[in-house]
């Protein structure tokens, strides 16, 4: 019997994979599966010799979103689904799940074409559509001049580059409760994190792909779980063969959709205790269904 190979896709950066993904690797081989990273970008890899091709880390993708959404169109077998990565990796996304009548973090959309408009007070957070890891991402009090003109710099820039750029109000729980991250495998929770605030209003410069995160793991409320639950019913192609729902509580409690990760998401398979294998084994039911 021939041996199935998966391919987990990575980006130069990481040619080795991301330390939380290489968690995955022992239970697939344990399963009869090899598994080996590639990088998107490499002219030189066969997509069409694997038999699933998983997106991982490819957290450079910003930069050259275009080009990773054409190259996922042309990858047979590709998991996430590429109509999934072009509708996901803008997070204009977060529109159509606003008109679907879910709780999503209220939103100030700023396009290239655009002039520069911001609140007139409160703590908001100025980000690029088209982003991950937090980068290019910060928090303003707009009521103090100087932020406020911090602000409206950040976004003219972002704008300049020709990127659509968000403005959301900062939901202060996070910096208590913290942000919940649902993780699902074909549609069933597997296991959720809580990852602790990460903008601190320095505009701190960041190193790398991504800012650092403080992560363990947790629990999520029943509240959480059927906000997460309604969401997935929205995904235009499902169910996917991973998912994961960012929360934050509101200033009432209700838990908030921050983002919908269906790309390239951090699965923290190493905070919860068989997670590795769960996916392992949801992968070999993709595998043969």
């Amino acid at each position: 019997m021939i041996e199935p190979r998966v391919a987990l896709v990575t980006c130069a950066e990481l040619p080795d994979l991301d330390p939380d993904e290489r968690l995955l690797v022992e239970p697939l081989a344990a399963r009869g599966i090899r598994a080996e990273a590639a990088v998107w970008n490499d002219p030189t890899v066969d997509w069409a010799a694997y038999d699933l091709v998983i997106l991982r880390s490819v957290w450079d993708y910003p930069a050259h979103r275009k080009e990773f959404v054409e190259w996922a169109a042309s990858v047979p077998r590709l998991a996430n689904p590429a109509v999934v990565v072009a509708w996901n990796t803008d997070k204009t996304y977060l529109r159509d799940l606003t008109k679907a009548a879910l709780p999503v973090v209220e939103t100030m959309w700023l396009e290239p074409d655009s002039t520069v408009t911001l609140p007139t007070s409160g703590v908001h957070v100025v980000k690029p559509a088209i982003g991950a890891g937090s980068m290019d991402t910060e928090r303003y009090d707009l009521a103090v001049p100087e932020e406020r003109a911090l602000a409206a710099g950040h976004a003219t820039s972002l704008l300049a580059a020709g990127r659509t750029v968000m403005v959301q109000p900062y939901l202060a729980a996070v910096d208590t409760a913290g942000e919940s991250a649902l993780v699902y495998f074909d549609g069933v929770f597997s296991h959720a994190v809580r990852k602790g605030p990460m903008l601190d209003g320095t505009a701190e410069e960041v190193d790398g792909l991504y800012r650092s995160e403080r992560i363990e793991a947790r629990e999520p409320s029943a509240a959480e779980l059927a906000v997460a639950a309604r969401v997935l019913t929205e995904i235009p192609v499902g169910p996917l063969l991973y998912a994961r729902v960012d929360l934050i509580p509101a200033a009432d409690g209700t838990p908030t959709l921050l983002e919908l990760e269906l790309t390239e998401p951090s699965l923290f398979l190493a905070y919860s205790e068989g997670a590795a294998e769960r996916f392992a084994d949801t992968i070999v039911a993709a595998l043969h269904p």
